[in-house]
């Protein structure tokens, strides 16, 4: 397997190729801008990839320029298959990272693949737009759609809320201001993220779209009981109006079941098992 990466340096696609490089993948990483179409159409005829895994995103919900969610998130993807369908020897497999965004706030949990799309914001939006813009690729390339629900792991950006916790935690703040305590997500752990993707390269079934989750959901109080009993600190939490979202739905987890019937044996982590990591990354 020679595996090409996109999003290389990112948070998810570091552990991704220690995952790759642990299980004796040939992994290189792509450096050309997936902006840039020409230079990303060169690259790949000199790496000349068997497969494929896309990760290069705007993945903050909250990123201040819309317009770079559509540049990145749908073009950067639609130059990427360009380039890869002009390749002499097409590649085996091409994992596209979408995001379980894409079905919105108002889904039913568990929810599986063929729930309904809805998403509420422009993450969202961009994601589901790459969905369908590589739908016309789709007799030339074997494309498999990723969609991973909430995880975290060490080096993730302190804007996503368990990154947060965790610097909160490790420095022993004395206050820390959240939203609703009792809403119920997954939190996922980026290791299991990354063996499901490369799951997906040998298992994956091309035109088909995959939930990267475990249906484990837990409240947000929960993840904080655990950073207590582990750090043995407790914080003063106090409700800040401003990040409570109205009508926010009260839990929200997937269906892991085709996923499961794809890919066996992937590794499964306690919240215990990520935080512990987490806490302990923070003295390197």
């Amino acid at each position: 397997m020679n595996l090409v990466v996109t999003g290389a340096s990112g948070f998810t696609g570091r552990h991704l190729i220690e995952a790759a490089l642990g299980r004796g993948i040939k992994v290189s990483a792509l450096e050309a801008d997936v902006m840039q179409r020409s230079a990303v159409a060169e690259e790949l005829r000199a790496l000349a990839p068997t497969h494929v895994i896309h990760l290069a995103a705007i993945s903050q919900v909250g990123h201040p320029d819309l317009k770079a969610f559509y540049d990145v998130n749908l073009f950067g993807t639609i130059h990427l298959l360009e380039g890869l369908c002009q390749l002499p020897i097409t590649p085996q497999r091409v994992v596209l990272a979408s995001s379980a965004t894409v079905y919105g706030a108002h889904a039913d949990s568990p929810i599986s693949e063929d729930q309904r799309s809805d998403p509420s914001n422009h993450y969202a939006i961009s994601k589901l737009s790459m969905e369908l813009a590589a739908r016309p690729f789709a007799d030339r390339l074997p494309i498999v759609i990723a969609r991973p629900f909430n995880y975290t792991g060490p080096g993730q950006s302190t804007e996503f809320l368990i990154p947060k916790l965790v610097e909160h935690f490790y420095h022993r703040a004395a206050q820390l201001k959240l939203g609703k305590l009792d809403v119920e997500r997954e939190f996922n752990d980026v290791r299991f993220v990354s063996e499901a993707y490369i799951g997906l390269l040998n298992h994956g079934e091309p035109g088909e779209t995959y939930n990267i989750c475990t249906g484990q959901a837990l409240t947000v109080k929960h993840v904080i009981s655990v950073l207590e009993r582990l750090s043995n600190h407790r914080i003063a939490l106090a409700i800040e109006p401003a990040l409570v979202r109205p009508n926010e739905i009260r839990s929200l987890y997937g269906d892991p079941g085709k996923l499961a019937r794809t890919v066996s044996g992937l590794p499964r982590f306690s919240i215990e098992d990520t935080l512990s990591w987490m806490l302990g990354a923070m003295d390197s």
